[in-house]
């Protein structure tokens, strides 16, 4: 119920502040009698796509305290709390930027995860279960992955090319359901139901085809976020920590994380072209080939 909640809140923000820009830019109607005005409906789209992106970016840490049951870590308790405090700062240091908020999420697989709408305020936050199960060099290895990615900016990266992603779906599809409309459906007028159902159809076939793109880059930063975790910490660490993660995945541990917060296991589901993370034989053959 909570998850759906924020997702019904979200999508209110984005009308509310989309609607308010479009206002603001004098953007109205893009479907006039004469067909379709392709430079308002590109300002149209990229309002859109743009506003929903970033509003989730500027969302991530909050939404992934609240789904996630993060604890923050303001003041450690124990010896180990102190540690992964005293390691996230160091490695922070090493890298260059503000130590995030660092917090602990109570599941048994072992996972990790980071996120904030900047690289000086983000959220770093382990399992239980990694906490548990890895070595501390390999915990290390981890967080040092996590502070890779905020320190490469991946998460504001994502949201520009989620961004254009959005813009470009919605605009094609317009464009073909504006085509349906008059040209196969013969509607003059351009605003029959045709052309919302050939829009809607189109937005959902283009944004599977356009996923590619962003699971592209997603893996991209999977590698970047690996080698950062074998120079920050160290490289024999960061692939023992990889391994370790291979055999919890193959014996079926599955991963509590949202596929949009999943940021150090693998995704479930389809390992090719629409997987959010390489393979993890790629990813530890990456780290030896580079050694």
């Amino acid at each position: 119920m909570l998850r759906i909640g924020l997702f019904l809140l979200t999508n209110i923000a984005v009308m509310v502040v989309a609607g308010i820009v479009l206002s603001l830019l004098g953007v109205g109607n893009y479907r006039t009698a004469g067909g379709l005005d392709l430079s308002s409906m590109l300002v149209f789209c990229a309002v859109f796509g743009f506003v929903g992106s970033f509003i989730s970016l500027f969302l991530s840490k909050w939404m992934a305290k609240r789904t996630m049951g993060v604890q923050l870590i303001e003041q450690p308790r124990n010896a180990d709390e102190q540690w992964l405090v005293d390691t996230v700062t160091k490695l922070s240091q090493k890298a260059g930027i503000k130590t995030p908020e660092i917090g602990v999420f109570a599941a048994q697989e072992s996972n990790a995860f980071a996120t904030g709408w900047n690289r000086n305020d983000a959220l770093v936050a382990v399992s239980l279960g990694l906490l548990q199960r890895f070595e501390r060099d390999e915990v290390e290895a981890v967080l040092a992955h996590e502070i890779g990615h905020v320190a490469n900016g991946d998460m504001i990266t994502l949201s520009l090319i989620q961004g254009v992603v959005n813009t470009f779906v919605m605009f094609f599809a317009r464009i073909i359901g504006d085509f349906v409309d008059r040209v196969l459906l013969k509607n003059e007028s351009g605003r029959g139901f045709g052309f919302m159902i050939a829009t809607m159809v189109a937005e959902i076939v283009l944004g599977f085809l356009a996923s590619m793109i962003v699971a592209a880059f997603s893996r991209y930063r999977e590698f970047r976020a690996d080698h950062a975790g074998a120079t920050l910490a160290d490289r024999g660490a960061m692939i023992r920590a990889l391994q370790r993660l291979q055999a919890e995945t193959n014996a079926g541990v599955e991963s509590p994380l949202p596929s949009s917060m999943r940021a150090f296991g693998i995704s479930g589901g389809v390992r090719n072209l629409f997987a959010s993370h390489p393979p993890l034989e790629a990813r530890i053959q990456a780290l030896r080939d580079n050694a």
